[in-house]
């Protein structure tokens, strides 16, 4: 005979995820499956499609510090590319004149 299936509204998978992301640092996700009477390999699937980073909580000190060293980098590199457009910029300028000194005609 054919298995049942349980079927689970859109609702209700992301209502869990933001569950299970509130849940993290108090459960594993084995645990909260457990809870769900779900099986743990819905769950992750459910945690790729519909998890939203906004509702997992920051307070975990290590998520911090990385979160602040990615900031600091993407900072560097937003200063780098600034000062790359800024030469490109400068040049552009410098080419400008040479064309328009060079293009005038002889007398």
């Amino acid at each position: 005979m054919g298995e049942h299936r349980q079927r689970y509204s859109e609702e209700f998978k992301k209502e869990t995820v933001k569950f299970a992301q509130e849940q993290q640092q108090k459960k594993t996700m084995r645990e909260i499956a457990a809870e769900l009477k779900l099986p743990l390999s819905c769950l992750h699937d459910w945690m790729t499609k519909y998890r939203e980073f906004e509702n997992e909580p920051v307070a975990a000190e290590e998520r911090l510090k990385k979160l602040e060293q990615q900031l600091k980098e993407k900072e560097r590199e937003l200063m780098k590319k600034d000062k790359q457009l800024a030469d490109t910029e400068e040049e552009l300028a410098i080419v400008k004149k040479a064309v328009h000194i060079f293009s005038r005609p002889k007398p």
